[in-house]
């Protein structure tokens, strides 16, 4: 096996945090995520492409802070204008900047489902807020979800400290199937009040999917069917897919969509858009404030991204690099001499070892990523990884050379 990474630092910093925060670290960064003892837990410093842990391990970061980071890390175009703004004009008031309004203005250029638009601050605000809008329009209860969408009651994975009564209403189908979708709203479509999907598919641990032809156009015609709001959850799909999300790719337009993650290059903000009939309930009939979500550093980074993102074409971009990545996957899943494998290619790249009668996938995948961060490239096992733009060419060969590297090595000894 190679050499196990210096990770002194961050073990000591965990054993200290553990000892004053629940758990050290919130959720999906803990190092059970991970693989215990060999991945960094603390990170310090990241530029372009790379991160670099606070034991000096530097890497290619492939996981993109789970998605936000689609330029690179420390972008001193998006970065300059948050700082004007926050050294010349300031960022927290009581009342509202204009910058709002323009961000507004410009989702509804971009994407088909966007009339009219409100900002929050995470995906989890921005999906709350559209099942909220969906029930008050249709005067329901119910909603059917597929896919991850956020830490709020409703939906959360993890039931602990949250009472039956609050996600008893909330069902669940499995992505591209919709017959399953089907015979939950024979059952309960009356009182159906939305239809919350991510467009493409990326469940925790598996594989990425892209909608079978029929799938995504079969929901809209089930949510017409039964007079139940379609939402899209476009938070990881959205500025990556197209700056029009993924339904302008897929050529279905849902009633509600939220954006997130790539929207501003890492600074925190959500987004819910939608037609005109649906939104304007928030501006009488449903609550929606928080002190924070107008703040104006996170819109400003959003404008000064997506300024960038049109005008260099880096969506184009990013998928030539991805489908470089991807081509090179393949060919190495193929030669491995494991049951691996490729999915997400371009934007999304996942490698997943294939469950077997013996369990040996489980040993397998800890292994293969034990090897590979050794090897400098920082990916999750459990979680799809992305392309950024600042991803050079050399680091995306690198990374994949790694990769195969990796499996290699495991092979000597599995």
């Amino acid at each position: 096996m190679s050499q196990k990474l210096k990770l002194d630092l961050s073990e000591k910093m965990y054993a200290e945090a553990l000892k004053i925060i629940p758990g050290a670290i919130a959720g999906i960064r803990r190092p059970y995520n991970f693989v215990p003892g060999e991945y960094p837990i603390y990170f310090d410093r990241a530029k372009g492409g790379k991160v670099t842990d606070v034991d000096g391990n530097e890497y290619i970061d492939m996981l993109c802070a789970y998605g936000p980071i689609i330029m690179g890390h420390c972008e001193e175009e998006i970065d300059n204008v948050v700082i004007e703004q926050m050294r010349n004009k300031g960022f927290c008031f009581s009342l509202t900047q204009p910058v709002q309004n323009k961000l507004a203005e410009k989702l509804i250029e971009l994407i088909p489902s966007a009339e009219m638009a409100v900002f929050v601050k995470t995906g989890s605000d921005a999906t709350s807020v559209a099942v909220r809008v969906a029930r008050a329009n249709t005067e329901r209860t119910k909603v059917v979800r597929c896919g991850y969408h956020g830490w709020h009651d409703w939906c959360v994975e993890v039931k602990g400290g949250i009472p039956k009564k609050l996600w008893e209403d909330t069902y669940e189908f499995h992505y591209n199937n919709l017959e399953e979708l089907e015979d939950i709203m024979k059952q309960h479509g009356d009182d159906m009040a939305a239809i919350i999907i991510t467009p493409v598919g990326h469940p925790l641990a598996e594989k990425v999917q892209m909608p079978k032809p029929g799938f995504l156009e079969g929901v809209r015609a089930l949510a017409d069917k039964y007079g139940t709001v379609l939402i899209f959850d476009e938070i990881r799909s959205g500025f990556r897919f197209d700056l029009g999300g993924a339904q302008k790719v897929f050529g279905v337009t849902p009633d509600l969509s939220v954006f997130g993650k790539a929207m501003a290059n890492g600074y925190p903000i959500g987004a819910v858009v939608g037609k005109e009939q649906y939104m304007k309930v928030l501006a009488d009939k449903v609550f929606l404030s928080s002190t924070f979500f107008p703040n104006s550093l996170e819109q400003t980074a959003a404008l000064k991204t997506i300024e960038i993102l049109e005008r260099d074409n880096i969506l184009d971009k990013i998928k030539v690099k991805g489908n470089m990545f991807g081509a090179r996957l393949d060919e190495i899943a193929k030669n491995c001499g494991f049951d691996v494998e490729i999915s997400g290619v371009p934007l999304m790249p996942f490698i997943t070892f294939n469950k077997d009668s013996e369990g040996r996938y489980k040993k397998l995948r800890p292994a293969f990523y034990t090897e590979l961060i050794r090897r400098g490239v920082f990916l999750q096992p459990y979680h799809h990884g992305y392309i950024a733009y600042r991803h050079s060419d050399e680091d995306i060969m690198h990374a994949a050379d790694m990769i195969d590297e990796s499996f290699r090595e495991i092979k000597k000894y599995m």
